[in-house]
């Protein structure tokens, strides 16, 4: 990969950071008059602690939102004609513009949401068995970082079994995932973690 194509591969990277750096739950909150999701409950701008402080369209904007920035950046890696692990490179770089903002002085949510986007763009089927697992586990505990840990988990050997090609952007995606979960997981070991 030289010239132009290389050329055209780092500019649909930035803007792949910076479509993942865009803090939706801030802004949801704030054109629906609800108080910074950084100031209450747990602290982190995504959709499980927007429903926490009590506003479930408010949460579904962000989901969705999220999801979105993931699925787009992989439109827009496709549109240019990058290849498939390209575009993943690509979705990786949304998942850490969502977890290290630009725009909120490099912090930001969990990701979870935007690594979905990003799967069911790289493979429908992935993503879909990926939400499958993560909206199972949910139902089931009634705990959302389980589920997303969980999700994580198995996104590798799903990956391994429906697009080889992925597994290491996917099992990149599913570590970054885990880790920004390192507190919840504490909390899940000790029997503290919070329910929905």
């Amino acid at each position: 990969m030289i010239g132009t194509e290389f050329g055209t591969f780092m500019f649909v990277l930035a803007v792949a950071y910076l479509l993942g750096s865009i803090p939706t739950a801030v802004l949801v909150c704030h054109f629906m008059g609800i108080n910074d999701p950084r100031q209450q409950g747990s602290g982190n701008p995504g959709a499980t602690n927007v429903l926490r402080i009590g506003n479930r369209q408010a949460a579904v904007l962000t989901l969705f939102g999220d999801l979105v920035k993931g699925a787009l950046t992989v439109a827009i890696a496709r549109w240019f004609d990058l290849n498939l692990l390209l575009q993943a490179c690509c979705g990786l770089a949304a998942l850490g513009g969502h977890i290290c903002s630009l725009f909120l002085r490099f912090r930001g949510g969990k990701g979870v949401a935007t690594m979905l986007g990003v799967c069911l763009l790289l493979n429908h089927l992935l993503g879909l068995i990926q939400c499958s697992i993560w909206l199972c586990l949910l139902v089931i505990r009634k705990i959302s970082s389980l589920a997303a840990i969980g999700m994580a988990m198995l996104s590798p050997v799903i990956c391994w079994l429906l697009e080889p090609e992925l597994i290491i952007p996917v099992g990149m995606m599913s570590l970054i995932i885990i880790a920004t979960h390192h507190q919840n997981i504490r909390n899940l070991l000790d029997g503290r973690e919070s329910r929905l």
